[in-house]
């Protein structure tokens, strides 16, 4: 692949602790640690104990290999999951999206627009690609943020951006747009969207969220990500809200370098978290987490992937969010500054981190986190905590029954509806 085709995949989704692993079934507020050491929440009704259980079950039987790759998602090159890429073979050893899937027991993929041609060669893909995921059924995500994010644009319905849709103040629109694109990705296969941006845009220079944000009001920011969260949810796939601690008083991209935020904590807590706040308490399935420095908020000097006091302590303990924590990609220069590609692997799980977005070096990075688990650095019980989570997510999103096969005629169905495309331009008409 081309200079070019590399930079459009290095702009990606810009995508805790040992304590004991009780994820809540759709991620949202943790339960109070000192209530119960169990993977399930005490507030858990007896109806969703099954589902634990399942849960349970899969944790199990996997070996420790086989826990480590559930962390990882990175992404492939192909359009079937029998492609033969040597993009595969140089980046991963192994030829097609299948046999990297086998060979690393990945736990998701994550698509972009080389992978996708049409409906009916999307809806293979899934398909092939979940056939190949033998021991645990995979999280197949994208960053469908619409507007200047949207990896699925030349099937999707156009639907307006976070900034048109922040200018409605409108929070059903928020809900109705997300439920619509979550639609339109369950219908593809696709089970997880790196969205909604929950960045409060404060600073006009900022390079990399801007328009993707819902604006500069926290509290507006706020409601239209709570409202974006629950129409995900009404589509039955995972919202993650990004970019945590917070992305938008910025004026340095960190795909390319490592900005740094000077807000004090009180400055954080009045701007920057209100709307991750929304977003944990409207259940949201996954927080994305920012290659950014916070020096109020840990003096270390790492990026926030990196920081337990950022991921474990404010994330976790003072918002409450116990479901999966993914970091953005790795392979993004913000968080690749002080550390190899493997110890940064390693440092975002001990970090509090579960899923590991798109290593720069899947095998260094494997690798690499599989040895700190058998040396110790890693405890079993922290990995284990880490599947916990993302398995309860995939059974939240009816994957650990067997993931329903995507199918070609309903996609087209649903895919640029006449009733999304009316929500696109009502969206439109009232940002105006």
């Amino acid at each position: 692949m081309g200079t070019a085709g590399l930079l459009m995949i290095a702009l990606t989704a810009c995508g805790g602790g040992d304590r004991p692993a009780n994820a809540s079934p759709t991620g949202g507020k943790a339960a109070p640690p000192a209530q119960s050491a169990s993977p399930r929440t005490p507030a858990m009704s007896a109806s969703r104990e099954p589902a634990q259980s399942a849960v349970q079950r899969v944790l199990s039987k996997l070996s420790v290999e086989e826990k480590v790759g559930q962390l990882f998602m990175p992404v492939l090159y192909g359009t079937a999951a029998d492609t033969v890429s040597g993009e595969n073979q140089a980046r991963y050893g192994a030829q097609t999206p299948a046999k990297v899937i086998a060979k690393y027991h990945l736990g998701g993929v994550i698509l972009f627009p080389h992978n996708i041609k049409s409906i009916t060669q999307v809806v293979g893909l899934t398909n092939g690609l979940q056939r190949a995921a033998k021991e645990v059924p995979l999280l197949v995500g994208t960053d469908q943020e619409n507007g200047l994010v949207s990896r699925m644009a030349a099937l999707m319905t156009d639907f307006p951006g976070a900034a048109e849709i922040g200018a409605t103040k409108d929070p059903d629109l928020s809900r109705a747009v997300a439920e619509a694109t979550g639609l339109e990705l369950r219908a593809l296969g696709v089970n997880l969207d790196f969205a909604p941006v929950a960045d409060v845009n404060v600073n006009p220079k900022n390079p990399v969220i801007g328009k993707r944000s819902f604006g500069a009001d926290p509290r507006r920011v706020a409601t239209m990500v709570a409202a974006a969260v629950k129409g995900f949810g009404e589509a039955k796939v995972g919202a993650t809200a990004k970019h945590f601690p917070g992305h938008g008083d910025t004026d340095v991209d960190s795909h390319t370098g490592l900005p740094v935020i000077k807000h004090t904590k009180a400055e954080w807590e009045k701007i920057d978290a209100p709307p991750f706040k929304a977003a944990v308490e409207a259940g949201v399935d996954a927080v994305m987490s920012a290659h950014i420095v916070f020096p109020k908020l840990d003096p270390s000097g790492d990026p926030a992937t990196l920081s337990k006091p950022i991921l474990t302590g404010l994330l976790r303990e003072k918002l409450g969010f116990d479901g999966v924590i993914s970091t953005d990609a790795l392979n993004m220069e913000g968080v690749r500054k002080k550390y190899n590609d493997g110890e940064i692997a390693v440092r975002a799980v001990l970090a509090g981190a579960d899923l590991l977005l798109m290593p720069n070096d899947l095998s260094r990075a494997h690798k690499a986190v599989l040895s700190a688990v058998k040396s110790g650095r890693i405890s079993e019980q922290r990995l284990d905590q880490s599947v916990t989570r993302l398995l309860t997510l995939k059974q939240a999103r009816g994957l650990l029954a067997g993931p329903r096969p995507a199918s070609a005629t309903e996609a087209a169905r649903v895919l640029r509806s006449a009733e999304h495309r009316r929500l696109a331009a009502k969206v439109t008409r009232e940002a105006r």
